[in-house]
């Protein structure tokens, strides 16, 4: 689409040549959502390709991800035997609703600040327990937990100004087992809910819980725990009117498939590491 408000496309090589924020600036990472309806407060964009950041950096301490990485780089990622839950760089990547010409453009890190439901990209950083590296205009960097980001159905975190300069997954977190359930009201649709289960040497049990509610909602368990005991966690975090209403299911609904997937994902890793 055509933006006809705006006036200038600025391309810094370095960050600190944005020094002022005013009103109607925004920052441009793949454009996809930018581009795909008019932005009527909008008169400058600041490209962030000029900064030329590492899409994906890999070392022992696990996997650093550029806020302007595109989302295909993050489908076709391959890690080390050493990291079981690698995987789900993929199976997330497949869950968001987007054709392969758009996952080579968008980003990891417009996926998150649009901090939708159903940003997949969200899902995964939640599960896998990154950290977010967040660049404010007239401050020192700060890191949050990314599950602390999205506060709201599109809502997060962030100052006016502020950009994700990129987000760290821990190898202990890759290096855990999981399971990994997605619901859709239609084939290759929109998520209506998406949960996955990580676990560990000592057996605990982290369950994410996204798409079904406006943010992302997390229940750590330090043991396996029984069927009776997730049911009680999931309802103690969420309440019968805490799941989000939208053309994708009710909440009524969500609710269901939540129950339902998290007994499979908890079953799933007990039966495996009772093979263990």
């Amino acid at each position: 689409m055509d933006l006809n408000t705006v006036r200038a496309v600025r391309t810094p090589a370095r960050l600190d040549e944005i020094a002022d924020w005013p009103s109607g600036h925004a920052w441009l990472a793949g454009g996809t959502w930018l581009m795909s309806e008019p932005q009527l407060a909008v008169d400058t964009l600041v490209d962030l390709h000029g900064l030329g950041w590492e899409d994906l950096a890999v070392s022992g301490e696990g996997v650093e991800i550029a806020a302007t990485c595109p989302i295909s780089k993050v489908a076709n990622f391959v890690g080390p035997a050493e990291w079981p839950a690698a995987p789900l760089f993929k199976a997330c990547a497949h869950s968001l609703l987007m054709s392969f010409k758009v996952a080579g453009v968008a980003t990891v890190g417009g996926n998150i600040c649009m901090s939708l439901p159903a940003g997949a990209m969200i899902s995964l950083t939640v599960a896998l327990e990154a950290t977010y590296t967040l660049w404010p205009r007239d401050g020192a960097p700060r890191t949050v937990y990314s599950g602390d980001f999205v506060t709201a159905n599109h809502a997060n975190i962030l100052a006016p100004g502020e950009l994700l300069r990129s987000i760290h997954i821990p190898a202990a977190a890759l290096s855990k087992r999981f399971a990994i359930r997605r619901a859709s009201l239609t084939h290759l649709g929109r998520s209506a809910a998406l949960l996955i289960g990580t676990s560990g040497p000592d057996r605990d049990l982290l369950l994410t819980i996204t798409a079904a509610t406006p943010r992302p909602i997390q229940l750590r368990f330090g043991a396996l725990p029984s069927a009776e005991e997730v049911r009680a966690a999931i309802d103690a975090a969420i309440p019968a009117d805490g799941y989000f209403d939208d053309v994708n299911g009710t909440p009524a609904y969500k609710r269901h498939v939540t129950y339902h997937f998290a007994e499979e994902i908890r079953a799933e890793l007990a039966a495996v590491e009772s093979k263990a």
